[in-house]
């Protein structure tokens, strides 16, 4: 592979003896990786039936490597939502923000949703996930791998991060940054990123860079924790950032992000190769060494840098933004028939927080401020559509149910050749007389999507914009 200069010569001082061995591992293959979704099956599950060879990342309690021979989005589960497909280092922010079932969560830069997929699986349910994306086109990518998910209380939205903080003033527990940046650690992985660093290179995105952080720092409450990260490896991007918000922001500090050896001991992980901050690279203070940088000739992934900020406490003050809340304006006009539904789901629903906009009956999170002029794709679990006389289940709604949430299910192997058929949005046929009504296509006991029996015909309602190509 061919390196810029201007980047071989900066690395060559930055890493002095290690940059033969740097260089070196640009001819080698990168890695592939997949993350188990805990919110539909445990680490030990997805070891069991995943269909290929798969192998632990030593840092990441869900993640696995698997063969380049292999094509995991090329597989009935992908399509259930068992795994998403990621880099093994881009696997490791996510992991490492100490998120707890019940908080509140930002991602800001979250697009494709590679980190928010895995923070909405740690709520498991509880509390509330917002992901943003200022690009409108990459945070429709964005919402449908929640919705893959099966992830029910998120608010996905496409705002600029100033516009954001307007309406969220102290209000997060936890706030991932996987900050936009020149993208270094990614050449091995992605050659074509080359380009865009010699036409934009690192001031561009530093600049990017220190305006996020300070906007994200006001939405972070009193006692709040949160996690800026990078795949590069430029110190002005890194360090150098993490240095901006210190000197801006003193309520901050930076504190360590690996678990103490006991939690890693119990979760059996290893942080071998990871190295610590260089505060001497920005003539920064010591706490930048409580910083992470993951290099690839040190590990089996590609470069980032992760950097967990905690935000002072104040108790008073973040008790009184916390409540600062108002309920969620909507009708909740529910038809009979969206009522009738509603009744077979086999999941707690708070009748409060059901709202219907434009015919389509949304499950909103509670405690959601007042979002108007917000430009919003997905505000909660949208469940279905109400239409004349009839009410239409979402896909989104077939993702996130269990197995044991919807009573009429139709279960087809992983090897059953009608499962691709059915996710190719063709016509299925059932041996055995079913009841007319709506009916949940599921692989192995995972929900894919709906059907339903009219007359005797069994009619494909799987969502045709997501269907196997």
């Amino acid at each position: 592979m061919k390196l810029p200069k201007l980047f071989e010569d900066r690395m060559r001082n930055l890493l002095e003896d290690e940059y033969d061995e740097f260089a070196g591992c640009y001819s080698k293959p990168n890695f592939g990786g997949i993350r188990a979704n805990s919110l539909k099956v445990s680490s030990e599950e997805l070891e069991e039936i995943c269909p290929f060879p798969i192998k632990r990342i030593p840092w990441i309690h869900n993640g696995y490597y698997y063969d380049s021979g292999y094509q995991p989005a090329r597989h009935p589960y992908y399509y259930a939502g068992l795994y998403y497909i990621q880099e093994p280092s881009a696997m490791t922010p996510a992991s490492l923000l100490p998120v707890n079932k019940g908080d509140r969560v930002l991602d800001i830069c979250a697009a494709p949703g590679g980190k928010s997929t895995e923070l909405g699986a740690k709520l498991g349910g509880e509390g509330l996930l917002v992901a943003n994306d200022i690009s409108n086109s990459r945070a429709k990518a964005l919402l449908k791998n929640i919705e893959v998910f099966g992830i029910r209380n998120s608010l996905v939205v496409s705002e600029a991060p100033n516009k954001l903080a307007n309406y969220f003033p102290e209000y997060f527990d936890k706030i991932l940054i996987d900050a936009p940046c020149s993208g270094e650690g990614m050449f091995r992985k992605s050659p074509s990123i080359m380009k865009n660093w010699e036409q934009y290179g690192v001031d561009y995105y530093n600049k990017l860079q220190k305006e996020i952080i300070l906007f994200a720092a006001k939405m972070l409450k009193p006692g709040g924790y949160m996690l800026y990260s990078t795949c590069t490896f430029s110190p002005e991007e890194n360090e150098g950032t993490i240095s901006y918000l210190l000197d801006n922001c003193p309520e901050f500090k930076v504190v360590s992000a690996i678990p103490d050896n006991k939690t890693q001991e119990k979760l059996g992980l290893s942080y071998e190769g990871f190295e610590y901050g260089k505060p001497e690279w920005v003539n920064g203070r010591e706490e930048l060494k409580h910083c992470i940088r993951l290099w690839p000739h040190r590990l089996d992934g590609e470069g980032h840098f992760i950097a967990l900020l905690h935000k002072s406490a104040d108790v008073n003050k973040a008790e009184e933004t916390y409540n600062n809340t108002k309920a969620i304006k909507g009708k909740n006009t529910l038809s009979e028939e969206a009522k009738e539904f509603i009744k077979q789901l086999k999941f707690p629903i708070d009748e409060q927080q059901l709202i219907v906009r434009d015919n389509r009956v949304y499950l909103v999170p509670p405690g959601l401020p007042d979002l108007t002029g917000l430009r919003i794709l997905r505000q909660g679990l949208l469940l279905g559509e109400i239409k004349k006389q009839r009410f239409e289940p979402s896909q989104a709604l077939a993702n996130a149910l269990k197995r044991d949430e919807y009573d009429h299910i139709i279960n087809l192997s992983s090897d059953d050749v009608r499962v691709i058929k059915y996710l190719k949005c063709e016509t299925i046929q059932i041996d055995r007389d079913l009841q007319d009504g709506w009916y949940l296509i599921s692989v192995d006991g995972y929900p894919l999507g709906w059907s339903k029996m009219v007359k005797g015909s069994l009619k494909n309602k799987y969502l045709p914009g997501w269907r196997w190509v």
